[in-house]
């Protein structure tokens, strides 16, 4: 800068212009000082503004003047001496690094005050300079009430000073000017960002707030489905509902599908129960009985028809409930949420967990008084009640520790049944017994029946006239016979062509005129007493000759029995003779014949030898 300085004093001598070396006098005001570095140690001095230069400044006329010195610059970007930087500023580099972490952090400014747009930095500094106050004088009533806003004291927005600089660029070298043009810049900026804090306030402090509220809302309009039907669309769609519905009653399950992905309103018009009605009926396992009768009215019948799917298809998975270590004969029922099953000499109450396919390992109930195994229990009006293998009949209340165990035969009881106050009995010994369920009439026999054969199993009808005894066929030629409920007195036999042996080991009363057996003759047997008595009606036969050990049905066309070996599940259509799907749960060496089952409309319960499994149709 020396030789130049000198270079130019001896042109002027010579009465020569200065010729252009590259660059042009330097404003007094500097660009933002955030990315200038510390002055160099050679340059100790600030510029001084000299009187004439204050006066044309005041009076804005353009005036020549030599290149100045570099200034030295503030932390935040403006020019003066050292002493006369306000409390918080520091060197270039210090300011630069501040001001990356505050545009880094994002943080916004309070509103309290402004920086001084005209100079860059705060206010405390520029009040430091003697030289520029008749400036500040010049500029008006806009540089002092910016000033009066910069010296309220806050921080000034980040977002704010590159705006702010960028002004100061392009303006013109005069300060008054600038000094006015600052001032009203500053005030818009005020305004504008105070409109932008009244709106978050009103936003709960973010911006972006309102936009996801509305879009939210949006959303939710969107996902509400409409009541009413649309209002253009076919003129099928226009129709009374009545009418509708009687068209769509033609329709199969898979039309009815594909008609609900048409619209929302259809959607929600295909899935009335009328319509699903009578597919339920056809289906496998959906809660409907032969008679029409819905046992479950608290799922809708749609849902029951696409789980029904799964059971005609096989599509399950197996898992393992319980587990025991000795080889038992285990017996079970099902109410509500609890499973109860037979373990040895006592029946243990589990709690099912909400998905149905789990239990809580610890039993909830405990119901003891045998002294030898429990052959079989049922429920009955709040009550359990139980054959054991030593002979003698228990009645536990379900919900108290009422206990009550009185001899029943002289051998061990294989089979039992209760209904409507009334307890029937069969027995190894060979004969079925009656009882009352009265407490003041527990024990007390009301009829003694000789079958000649030994009873393997027994049930009672339902209109509670009659009772059916299956018998091992060793004595009798007909292994299925009906008693009067009342006198005791054989009604009649089913069957006429059985073989020696071909014992029955489960039977179940369907309706009061129908009834299903199964045995060691390997058949299922559908009777149906309005017909014949002497020849069944259905029959479904084992294709491996396996004796079957246990049936259950869902009192429409669903029939799952349960094999002697390898603890083989096969499930039937009862309208076809042909198996659906079998199931087998164990293996080679653990063999063992499924003992009972129960099954709802999403799982399937088989009680073997060392464990107890579910078939899960619901998630297979």
């Amino acid at each position: 800068m020396t030789c130049f300085n000198q270079m130019f004093l001896v042109l002027q001598k010579m009465g020569m212009s200065a010729p252009r070396l590259g660059f042009a006098p330097r404003k007094t005001g500097v660009r933002g000082g955030s990315r200038l570095g510390p002055a160099p140690p050679h340059v100790t001095r600030s510029v001084v503004m000299s009187p004439p230069l204050e006066e044309a400044v005041a009076s804005s006329a353009p005036l020549c003047v030599e290149p100045a010195r570099r200034p030295l610059m503030s932390s935040q970007g403006r020019s003066g001496p050292p002493g006369n930087r306000g409390p918080r500023e520091g060197e270039g580099g210090e300011a630069r690094k501040l001001q990356e972490a505050r545009v880094a952090r994002g943080k916004r400014g309070k509103g309290k005050g402004k920086a001084s747009t005209g100079q860059g930095g705060r206010g405390s500094g520029a009040e430091g300079k003697p030289g520029l106050q008749p400036a500040r004088k010049a500029a008006g009533p806009a540089a002092e009430a910016g000033r009066g806003q910069e010296g309220e004291g806050g921080e000034g927005g980040e977002e704010e000073e590159p705006r702010r600089s960028g002004r100061q660029d392009e303006g013109s070298a005069e300060p008054g000017k600038e000094e006015c043009r600052v001032g009203a810049g500053r005030r818009e900026d005020h305004s504008l960002e105070r409109a932008q804090e009244q709106e978050r306030q009103a936003c709960g402090g973010i911006p972006e707030t309102q936009t996801a509220m509305a879009a939210a809302a949006e959303d939710a309009a969107a996902a509400v489905e409409p009541a009413t039907r649309p209002a253009a669309g076919p003129a099928l769609w226009r129709l009374p509902e009545e009418l509708l519905l009687l068209i769509c009653s033609y329709l199969d399950m898979r039309a009815l599908g594909r008609l609900a992905q048409v619209c929302r309103w259809l959607r929600r018009f295909t899935s009335c129960d009328l319509l699903w009605r009578p597919i339920a009926r056809a289906s496998l396992n959906s809660g409907f009985t032969r008679l029409g009768t819905d046992l479950m009215t608290s799922i809708p019948v749609k849902e029951r028809v696409k789980l029904s799917q799964n059971w005609r298809l096989g599509r399950c998975r197996d898992r393992i409930l319980l587990k025991w270590r000795y080889s038992q004969m285990p017996w079970m029922q099902l109410e509500d949420s609890s499973l109860y099953l037979s373990q040895a000499n006592f029946i243990l109450a589990y709690q099912f967990r909400p998905d149905g396919a789990s239990l809580n390992r610890r039993p909830f109930r405990v119901f003891a008084g045998h002294d030898e195994d429990v052959c079989h229990f049922v429920l009955a009006n709040s009550h359990i009640i139980s054959a054991g293998g030593d002979g003698k009949i228990g009645v536990h209340k379900i919900h108290s520790t009422f206990t009550v165990k009185y001899s029943a035969h002289e051998q061990e009881v294989n089979c039992v049944d209760c209904k409507g106050g009334i307890i029937v009995s069969g027995s190894r010994d060979r004969t079925a017994k009656v009882w009352p369920l009265a407490s003041g009439q527990l024990g007390q026999c009301l009829h003694t029946i000789q079958t000649e054969d030994r009873v393997w199993s027994i049930a009672i009808s339902p209109v509670l006239s009659s009772f059916v005894t299956g018998t091992a066929c060793c004595g009798h030629f007909s292994p299925l016979r009906i008693w009067d409920l009342t006198s005791g007195q054989l009604i009649t036999h089913l069957g006429s062509d059985f073989p020696p042996g071909a014992g029955v080991l489960d039977v179940m009363y369907e309706s009061p005129s129908t009834l299903l057996s199964c045995g060691y003759d390997t058949y299922v047997r559908y009777w149906d007493l309005r017909t014949s008595t002497r020849k069944c009606v259905m029959e479904w036969e084992e294709p491996h000759d396996s004796t079957f050990y246990c049936l259950q049905t869902d009192g429409n066309h669903l029939l799952a029995t349960g094999s002697s070996y390898y603890g083989l599940v096969r499930l039937w259509d009862r309208r076809q003779r042909a198996c659906l799907h079998a199931f087998p749960l164990t293996s080679t060496p653990l063999s063992s014949p499924v003992y009972c089952l129960r099954f709802t409309t999403r799982h399937l319960y088989a009680a073997l030898s060392y464990n107890l499994h579910v078939l899960d149709f619901e998630n297979p």
